[in-house]
């Protein structure tokens, strides 16, 4: 699970204390929260935009815009859904100014990136048809979320990828979960045609 305060209680009172101490522009606790965002961020703004330098780019604004954005945050318990918004409406807006396309990944770390959380087989990394066969998977993933639209791209990540709920991706995208539920279901399915000849 991508999101490591998910139902866990302690973890949660533990993260809104850390916020709580960000707020007051504690250093120590803000670079506890980057610590527990920051890949998690990267790994969504890599798979949105499908090129690294620019989400190395988001991650480095997103980061210092909840720096300078976190005192007016209001409640400490929504910092995660609060940061992903930030992140998913960074990415949003490179996609619609985008005049070029995007490069392709072709660092291995970065394919297994894109489809570790779909496909995680008991493949030995020493057995090199498993290793071939998880990359095509990843180039056919990776492909696949390029086809999606940016706003359905971004529900399928949020979703399947960073566990956020319904709720909190209507909340990053400022859409109804009615609208959630329907972009979802129609990733899912486009994944699901193009993945096809994986399965």
């Amino acid at each position: 699970m991508d999101n490591e305060f998910t139902g866990d209680t302690s973890a949660r009172t533990d993260e809104a204390s850390k916020v709580a101490r960000a707020q007051d522009r504690d250093p120590e606790a803000f670079e506890e929260l980057l610590l527990a965002y920051q890949d998690k961020l990267f790994r969504l703004a890599l798979r949105m935009l499908n090129d690294r330098g620019q989400a190395e780019d988001v991650v480095q604004d997103v980061l210092l815009a909840s720096w300078r954005q976190l005192p007016l945050l209001r409640d400490v318990n929504t910092f995660g859904g609060w940061i992903y918004r930030l992140a998913t409406n960074r990415c949003l807006d490179i996609l619609r100014q985008r005049s070029t396309h995007p490069e392709d990944i072709t660092d291995p770390q970065d394919l297994h990136c894109a489809g570790e959380v779909v496909w995680t087989g008991n493949a030995q990394e020493s057995d090199p048809v498993e290793t071939t066969e998880r990359e095509f998977r990843a180039q056919g993933l990776t492909e696949a979320l390029r086809m999606l639209s940016p706003e359905q791209r971004a529900c399928w990540l949020l979703r399947e990828i960073h566990d956020r709920s319904y709720a909190e991706i209507g909340a990053i995208l400022k859409v109804p979960t009615t609208a959630v539920r329907g972009r979802l279901a129609r990733a899912r399915h486009e994944i699901a045609e193009r993945m096809s000849p994986w399965r």
